[in-house]
């Protein structure tokens, strides 16, 4: 038997002409394949950290004993001399108290410091875990998991030098920061922000000029699958930017209102983001109690930011004096970085880049005078990017400020300064414990420094000869001093 359509709903019937073979309908459905396909990845990867074979690895076991650290000087993470006369004992994941020198503590396995300084674990305010340790052609054309691979391979590097804390300010950390907190692979405590959330033509936005004009059909660039990049433009593209962001769990979140360096599109005088969309997102993060950063280097792009709410700047080196005061009038944060176009800088192939690079090295002497000026709140990181062979000297580059700042001005902003920033994350901080202290009931985040940097600074620049025991969470990640 034959079923026969009637002339009236012939054109319903699917053939060659029908829509679905058209064009714009062929790029939906491979749209969708394609996140059917990567949706498959990673149900695969979460059942496979799921399985009880992979069990934490033994770096991660807190020792089942008190430790007590002894015969060391104690740089607290504030006072600008070192603590006599005292031991750090830690139980569990704390610091339980601070012991005068010749108490016994029962049950406690004793580190003898050899007359060395205990510090607290440094803080990067400005880091990228997913793009510091890898080139940019590698992040924007291998395999999502292959960038992760190296990720984790860079989180122990980052940890063994000494920073058992970063703010990290765009690309997809969260299953990084998942697998360290599970104690699978060692790394630094994470304060996420996802997806940098960017305008059309801003400096997330990394698309190449084939790929303009963008439809409603077009699929998302490559920085947008890897989880890099968020473009939205308009109030009610930005709120769901940032909704996503937390929903993922951001700590706090970064948007980009100015232009860059690392981007081709953008020069760096363009302002980015209207108000209202900056209020669009300020809006969103605090409705979920947390704040926003912003990328951005000149004086209007730093009225407009403060103007709406932004409580920290990130880089703003071009600001001048009026934007410095703004800032401390403000009471936000200025985040900056040791950009100083010197060896240390991120290499850049384009000659053009490369004059940005060296206006924005002049303009960081002036922006840290301004804020020393000014008392504005300064925290430092290094935005070390796209530059496998550039992380090594994540502290060295942070040294320099020794160059404004007395050593122990430098230690305190690394420490329990960089930690103030990180407490704006209120109810989403991850972390709700004291960091960047060396005192009862805070992280047992601790550094063993061969020397006293309060006196010699360059001593966190040469972790590899310098650091002789590292601990973050009260797990041992290094010990050389025994031998």
């Amino acid at each position: 038997m034959t079923f026969r359509v009637g002339e009236k709903y012939r054109h319903l019937v699917h053939g060659a002409t029908c829509a679905c073979h058209g064009a714009p309908a062929r790029q939906l459905f491979a749209r969708v394949e394609a996140g059917l396909s990567r949706r498959s990845v990673l149900k695969g990867i979460a059942a496979a950290f799921a399985a009880p074979a992979l069990a934490p690895s033994a770096f991660a076991q807190q020792p089942s004993r008190p430790v007590l650290l002894t015969n060391a000087g104690i740089f607290d993470g504030v006072a600008s001399a070192l603590v006599a006369g005292h031991g750090v004992l830690v139980e569990g994941g704390l610091i339980k108290a601070l012991v005068p020198a010749g108490d016994t503590v029962a049950d406690a396995d004793v580190v003898d410091c050899g007359g060395r300084t205990v510090m607290p674990g440094m803080i990067d305010a400005h880091w990228h875990a997913l793009l510091a340790g890898i080139s940019q052609i590698a992040a924007m054309t291998a395999d999502i998991p292959y960038v992760h691979l190296v990720a984790a391979q860079e989180a122990e590097r980052t940890v063994l030098r000494g920073f058992t804390t970063v703010r990290d300010v765009g690309g997809p950390a969260f299953a990084l920061k998942r697998a360290i907190d599970e104690g699978r692979v060692a790394g630094p405590r994470i304060y996420p922000s996802g997806a940098m959330i960017s305008q059309t033509s801003g400096h997330g936005d990394f698309r190449m000029r084939t790929d303009v004009p963008r439809s409603p059909q077009s699929n998302f660039s490559v920085a947008e699958r890897a989880g890099i990049a968020s473009i939205a433009d308009g109030e009610a593209e930005v709120l769901r930017s940032v909704r996503e962001q937390l929903m993922l769990g951001a700590s706090q979140i970064k948007i980009h209102g100015g232009g860059g360096v690392s981007s081709s599109y953008d020069p760096i005088d363009t302002l980015q983001y209207t108000e209202a969309e900056m209020r669009a997102a300020v809006a969103a993060a605090s409705d979920w109690g947390t704040y926003v950063c912003v990328h951005t280097y000149t004086p209007p792009a730093i009225h407009r930011a403060l103007d709406c709410g932004i409580r920290s700047i990130e880089h703003g080196q071009l600001a001048d004096e009026d934007a410095a005061r703004h800032m401390a009038d403000a009471g936000a944060w200025w985040s900056i970085q040791p950009f100083l176009a010197d060896e240390d800088a991120n290499l850049k192939p384009d000659p053009e880049q490369v004059a940005q690079q060296r206006a924005i090295a002049a303009g960081t002497v002036n922006a840290i005078e301004f804020g020393r000026k000014y008392g504005v709140k300064m925290a430092l990181g290094t935005d070390i990017l796209f530059s496998p062979r550039g992380t090594a000297t994540q502290g060295r580059q942070l040294a320099k400020f020794a160059r404004w700042y007395d050593n122990a001005e430098v230690l305190r902003m690394l420490t329990s300064g960089n930690a103030e920033l990180l407490a704006l994350s209120g109810p989403r901080d991850p972390y709700p414990g004291k960091l960047g202290r060396i005192e009862a009931g805070a992280y047992a985040d601790l550094l063993v420094v061969d020397g006293n940097p309060l006196e010699d600074i360059a001593l966190i620049a040469d972790p590899e000869r310098t650091l002789k025991l590292v601990m973050k969470d009260g797990r041992i990640h290094k010990n050389t001093l025994s031998a």
